[in-house]
């Protein structure tokens, strides 16, 4: 049974990338039960800026040791698909380096956003340089609305996957739809795009976002859904192979509420230790006061 610890990660005003917000909460495993939580925090201007919280899992707590002093990736040149803003989404260990997929903010004149997938390497402990300063997926005839964003990928084999959010329809100007779709890569970099639907929009639903994929004998996946009119709870969802995907209900992952997170549940990861394992996810307001956790033992240890 989840235990709800509250706010763990959050805004901190002498820091000025980090204004308000912690939002979307990426980790990198550094060693032991040492973690680096990526996130996005939002400078005066709004802007969404990446830093990182190292973080130490302590028995069933959580330890906040460090906050970056500088972002490690800022929002691109003016004019390209990340001048507004950069959220992460993954990060992928492979061949010695650590890549981040990450999310490009950029206003548009006639819809309300337009959110486009980038990539970048660590470089060093405190930067990440884009790998390419045009976004990794294309719009297309399957996918032609300007929301191709929070991918999160895995390596098997010698075949890259990922599981993308993907725009369906501008319903009005400020309400976009969107699914979450599947696409393969030979390097991880150009991807192959077939429109393959993952997780669909269910009738009372406008949008699926940000998965958070796994295997543990199948694949299983975290995400959040917003049924019309509401706010984000968490989903969660099982597969053979990691294209064909069923929605589980009463998955067990849905912490108890707080004050925190009383309106809103998103963006969940899962890290786990021996004994227990942890999910942290922003509450109301997109992350705005932070990032909180949850905890729990883990089923074979109860």
């Amino acid at each position: 049974m989840w235990i709800n610890k509250g706010l763990i990660i959050t805004p901190k005003k002498n820091l000025w990338w980090m204004q308000t917000h912690a939002m979307l909460p990426t980790y990198e495993h550094i060693k032991g039960n040492l973690y680096r939580i990526y996130f996005s925090g939002r400078n005066k201007e709004n802007k969404s800026h990446i830093g990182f919280a190292v973080i130490e899992l302590d028995g069933d707590k959580i330890t906040v040791l460090e906050y970056s002093k500088e972002p490690v990736l800022k929002p691109g040149d003016l004019g390209c698909f990340d001048d507004s803003g950069v959220t992460p989404s993954c990060i992928l260990k492979h061949k010695g380096n650590i890549y981040m997929y990450y999310i490009g903010w950029r206003p548009r004149s006639s819809v309300r956003m337009e959110l486009m997938p980038g990539l970048a390497v660590k470089v060093s402990k405190d930067l990440f340089k884009r790998v390419k300063k045009v976004p990794i997926l294309r719009r297309n005839d399957n996918e032609p609305i300007s929301i191709l964003t929070a991918p999160f990928v895995i390596k098997e084999k010698e075949k890259f996957r990922m599981w993308y959010v993907s725009g369906i329809r501008w319903i009005n100007p400020d309400l976009p739809q969107y699914d979450i779709k599947y696409a393969e890569s030979e390097d991880g970099v150009e991807w192959s795009q077939s429109g393959k639907v993952a997780i669909p929009l269910r009738k009372d639903e406008n949008a699926l976002a940000r998965p958070f994929v796994w295997k543990d004998g199948r694949y299983k996946m975290l995400f959040s859904f917003k049924k019309k009119g509401k706010n984000y709870q968490i989903g969660y969802a099982e597969s053979d192979d990691g294209i064909e995907w069923k929605r589980i209900d009463n998955h067990g992952y849905t912490p108890p509420i707080s004050d925190w997170d009383n309106e809103m549940q998103a963006y969940p990861i899962v890290i786990k230790n021996e004994k227990y394992e942890f999910m942290l996810y922003n509450g109301n307001s997109y992350g705005k006061m932070g990032i909180g956790y949850a905890v729990q033992k883990r089923k074979e240890n109860i």
